[in-house]
């Protein structure tokens, strides 16, 4: 697949995406009217409605907001900003940083995205915004005190490439659609521990089966309640499953622009070799990163499950393609 197909490719993800998002709140919210509230007993559908409109307005918002949410809910701030304030030393360093995206960004042929300073001591990095011309690099602190330019050269062209690809936009979406989902999903689960409501659930069943429809309702009702359950794991496994297929693509789009993979196989080592976790990121943007900022060991394996559950492939995995795409593989 090209660039111009994985472009095409990730727009249509990212619609087809809110699209489901949507859908699956809408399904949350009629189940509430339909098994909370009880059936006929409420002239007008509130819980779908509020979920359509919750879905809605999370659809618009990720797409044209989710990128300054991810950047508020990671404390970013804009290196502008955070330079005045810094020390002579790290001066020295935000200007390099300002100098390697300005010149990867001409390589990869995109106009130059907002530049952020993450105050943690984790080295990781993320990208986000909904397209090429609304896109901003985030680094931690950590990062740049622990790489050399030609390693920082090479992260900033991974996370480049993230919007070179448009996987920024798909990404930034899911992880806006993932909370409103959690969301809803936490709501629906408080009202059914209440109880009450204006037709309880076991009342809306009972009218259910006395219309004929006993059989279809309780699975509808089964299936509805596992939707309220799942709902968060639901929407991180998507997330998950996204973000690991991209993270492969993204080192060797990044290894392609500086000509120097092992640049960026030196990077993830050192990031890999961090034992603390990103404490900035929370789970929901954590397949943003270039590294699983929190840390879980399922990300230190293949298969199904991790392909699954975590939000990055394992990094020995990636740090070895590289050093193959260098013609290192055997000497390693």
């Amino acid at each position: 697949m090209n660039l111009l197909e994985q472009q095409a490719s990730n727009r249509r993800r990212t619609w087809a995406v809110m699209a489901v998002f949507v859908a699956f709140l809408f399904f949350l919210g009629y189940g509430f009217d339909r098994f909370y509230l009880g059936m006929g007993a409420v002239p007008f559908p509130v819980g779908s409605v509020f979920a359509l409109g919750v879905g809605s307005v999370s659809a618009w918002s990720s797409y044209y907001a989710g990128d300054r949410a991810v950047l508020l809910s990671s404390g970013a701030i804009p290196l502008e900003q955070a330079a005045p304030a810094a020390s002579d030393a790290d001066k020295l360093k935000y200007r390099q940083l300002e100098n390697v995206v300005e010149e990867m960004s001409i390589a990869a042929g995109l106009p130059r995205p907002k530049i952020y300073m993450v105050p943690d001591p984790d080295p990781n990095a993320f990208a986000t915004g909904r397209d090429q011309a609304h896109a901003s690099i985030a680094v931690t602190k950590g990062l740049i005190d622990a790489v050399n330019r030609d390693e920082l050269q090479a992260v900033v062209a991974h996370e480049l490439s993230h919007v070179r690809n448009l996987d920024i936009r798909l990404m930034t979406v899911i992880a806006a659609m993932v909370g409103a989902a959690a969301l809803i999903a936490d709501w629906t689960t408080r009202g059914l521990r209440m109880g009450g409501g204006v037709g309880s659930t076991r009342g809306g069943r009972d009218r259910e089966k006395g219309a004929g429809g006993g059989v279809l309702m309780l699975v509808l009702f089964a299936l509805w309640i596992l939707a309220v359950v799942l709902a968060p794991i639901i929407g991180q496994a998507l997330a998950m499953l996204v973000s690991r297929k991209r993270e492969y693509l993204a080192d060797a789009s990044g290894a392609e622009l500086t000509r120097n993979p092992l640049a960026l196989a030196s990077a993830l080592t050192k990031i890999d070799e961090a034992a603390t976790p990103t404490a900035s990121m929370k789970q929901g943007t954590a397949h943003l990163c270039i590294a699983d900022p929190l840390g879980r060991r399922i990300g230190l394996s293949e298969g199904r499950w991790a392909n699954l559950l975590a939000s990055h492939p394992p990094m020995a995995s990636r740090i070895a393609a590289l050093r193959e795409m260098a013609f290192q593989g055997a000497r390693s």
